[in-house]
């Protein structure tokens, strides 16, 4: 066997045993002890990559669950890229294809955790506008760094203390936004100011007054010019928080 075809297979060989070194065997006439070292090197370097990502799912799964889990992802999982920081994605892919009897929150835990570096790292920018633009007559701009998310389980309030079996009865809405310090911050919403920012990213064509009178035909309002001063109000707000920064000039 030509030389470089004889050091690809053992570099095939080797990596298959380091990622699953249960059932892949070694190269042969290396010392385990040097097996060793490449095997607690890779999988330490991930799971404390992982554990850095998603430390609220690090500290419920006690440490044999925490490491079980890292294990099969090591071993599963065909990760498409090679760069460090887009791992927690790939976790994120492999637990939404997983089929093991997780915690029925799990998923949504990771979305959370996982939404704080991706925001991090949005290298997005606020599109042109009009900061001081009439936000009922203009069409009010979401900021790309200004997520509107909702989830059925209480991922902010999960821990090691609270892991409830059941959903609560009202889903969860959540506001994570990058701040002009690059912070990354979340806030709770209610129900309407989620509808209305999950309004203003689907239907972005639309003039403040328009978002405000389809969510008030969708929430039955009676009084409209009430339900508009109170939108126009809520529009304001977002304004002042850099959530929508101001209406769009294009």
């Amino acid at each position: 066997m030509p030389a470089p075809e004889a050091l690809r297979r053992q570099q095939f060989t080797l990596a298959a045993h380091i990622r699953d070194p249960e059932h892949a065997a070694p190269p042969p006439d290396i010392e385990d002890r040097r097996l060793q070292v490449y095997r607690d090197l890779f999988f330490n370097s991930l799971e404390g990559l992982l554990a850095g990502n998603f430390p609220v799912i690090r500290k419920i799964l006690d440490g044999g669950r925490w490491q079980a889990l890292v294990r099969d992802f090591y071993r599963e999982h065909r990760c498409a890229t090679p760069i460090f920081p887009e791992l927690p994605r790939e976790f994120l892919q492999y637990l939404q294809a997983r089929d093991a009897g997780d915690p029925p929150w799990l998923l949504e835990l990771a979305h959370y955790e996982w939404v704080e570096l991706a925001l991090d790292l949005s290298d997005a920018e606020v599109a042109p506008h009009d900061p001081s633009g009439d936000l009922l007559q203009g069409r009010p701009l979401l900021s790309p760094l200004a997520w509107p998310l909702a989830y059925a389980w209480p991922v902010h309030r999960l821990s090691p203390s609270h892991q409830p079996s059941e959903p609560p009865p009202q889903p969860t809405f959540l506001l994570v936004q990058r701040g002009a310090d690059h912070r990354v911050r979340f806030n709770e919403l209610t129900a309407l100011s989620f509808r209305l920012l999950q309004r203003l990213a689907d239907e972005p064509l639309l003039s403040g007054r328009e978002q405000l009178l389809a969510l008030a035909a969708e929430a039955g309002a009676s009084d409209i010019d009430a339900f508009l001063a109170q939108g126009l109000a809520m529009l304001e707000q977002f304004r002042a928080a850099g959530i929508v920064p101001g209406t769009a000039t294009s």
